[in-house]
Order: C-alpha cells, then structure tokens, then sequence
C-alpha cells in the first residue's frame, strides 16, 4: 500500500552506537553490514520505507556521517530522495535531532513524519500503520509488538526460596518497536529552547509530552518481525537467514549499482 505524498521518512542516524563497540569505531553504527549479502543496516529500513511508499527520507546524522551521505547520495538509485540534517553538537538525544530538523526546514509545517531508529530491522507493514494513523486522527502513533520476549530467564520467587522458573518469557505487553508517526505541527511548540534541557528524547520526552497536553496518542500493533541491533551481543545473534527471507521482497527488483557521481547532498 503507497502511503500519502505528505508522508516524510525521518531516520535516526547520527548516534554513535556505544553498545556496538568496537564495531563502531570503524563504522557508523546504522552502516554495519548484515544479512547474506553484507549490506548496510540502513539500506534495509531505506528499502523498506521506499517498498511503502515513502520517497523522500530525511537523514539525521552527527557521527560519521560521510559514510551514510557517499552510500546514499541522492538517494536516485534506492527509488528515493535523500537529504541530510547535522545534528547540534551542543545538544543530546534523539528530540533535539527532529527539533533541529525542523528549524533548518528540513521537516516541513503540515507533513505526517514517519520517524524510524536506525539500528531497529522490520518488514512491518507501513502503509498499513499510516493509514490507521489518518483515519484515528491522532498527533501521533506508536508502532508496538505485542507480547515481548525477555531475553534471560525468570525466577518464581517466595522469600528467600526459588518456587518457579521460567526460560524467557513472553510478557503480554505493548513493546516499543522504534517506529513512529507523528503530526509535525508538533514540533512548532517545541522549536524554542526547553529551558537549560541539554538531553531530550523523542520516546521518553515527546511521546509523554504528547499524552500530558491531552493530545490523541494512537497504537499499532503489528506481529511483523523486528530487531533492535543495539549492541554487539544483537548484533552477533542475526539471524541472516531469517533476515533474507524477511526482507526478500524489498530487494527482489534492486540491483546494485554504483552511486552516481556528484550524487552527494552535504548535510545541512
């Protein structure tokens, strides 16, 4: 399903990905390479966003950058067009990237904002999750999995004695799956300084932001497969098999070529 012309892809991409040393200290960390093939992390949400729909994507970056702008270029020969956004040096966290995009006028007044991690794989149906968006009219909607795997066993326990076990549970709850749309009227009130706010985050400061001023927060559940590559013990339990056949279809009518020369738009 093709989203709306008003829908602008926003990716997360300029963090410095600690948690995947020492990997990250020769790549960025949405550029390490999975799968079969060995492509880059963000190719993957990049193909993904475009197999939807969403043609134009916006990059927010900081930390090795040049890497992700020479892959990317213009974005011409992933079906896209791409554009960088610096993040501020000065600031931290995740909301002060979409903040500074908004005030450079990378991010426009009246555009649905699919904004996406960049170290979280899915083969979620987007078209599916935006069109729910406009039709619940909501400011914004979070993309859950429902029922969440907890990677180490849990123990039963009555004081000081073990009465149960069990090998990682699946916890009947709402997980967070690093996915959102989001209403960019939103980020009009929050172009101006927070006050002396050095780090503020979309999910931990926007979204509860969002729910305190009593504006309409939606939810998408999806059972769709998804991946946090957050950190080197994730990112050695790839499964690439499992990734090639989820991801099958968004790569079937590509070919690689090489980017263009000239193809490569500096971040703002």
């Amino acid at each position: 399903m093709d989203c709306n012309a008003r829908v602008h892809g926003v990716v997360l991409a300029g963090g410095e990905g600690k948690r995947l040393r020492p990997l990250t200290y020769y790549f960025q960390k949405c550029m390490t390479p999975i799968g079969s093939t060995q492509k880059p992390l963000l190719e993957y949400i990049v193909r993904l966003l475009t197999h939807h729909g969403v043609r134009h994507v916006t990059f927010l970056v900081g930390y090795k950058h040049e890497q992700i702008v020479n892959y990317f270029g213009d974005g011409d020969r992933f079906g896209a067009i791409c554009d960088y956004v610096r993040d501020d040096a000065e600031l931290e966290g995740s909301g002060w990237s979409l903040v500074n995009a908004y005030t450079q006028g990378a991010v426009g007044d009246d555009e649905t904002l699919l904004i996406y991690y960049g170290d979280i794989l899915s083969n979620m149906d987007l078209g599916e999750m935006l069109a729910q968006h406009r039709e619940e009219k909501v400011a914004a909607t979070l993309a859950t999995s429902h029922g969440y795997q907890v990677p180490v066993g849990v123990a039963e326990v009555e004081g000081k004695r073990v009465k149960g076990w069990v090998e990682k549970p699946v916890l009947p709850i709402f997980a967070g799956m690093g996915v959102l749309a989001l209403e960019s009227r939103i980020l009009r009130t929050l172009s101006s300084p927070l006050g002396d706010k050095r780090d503020f985050d979309i999910m931990a400061d926007i979204v509860p932001g969002l729910l305190r001023a009593g504006e309409p927060v939606g939810c998408y559940s999806t059972s769709a497969f998804w991946y946090d590559v957050g950190s080197v013990e994730r990112y050695e339990k790839i499964d690439n098999g499992l990734l090639d056949k989820a991801f099958r279809v968004m790569f079937s009518s590509s070919a690689d070529v090489t980017v263009k020369a000239g193809s490569h738009p500096q971040p703002r």
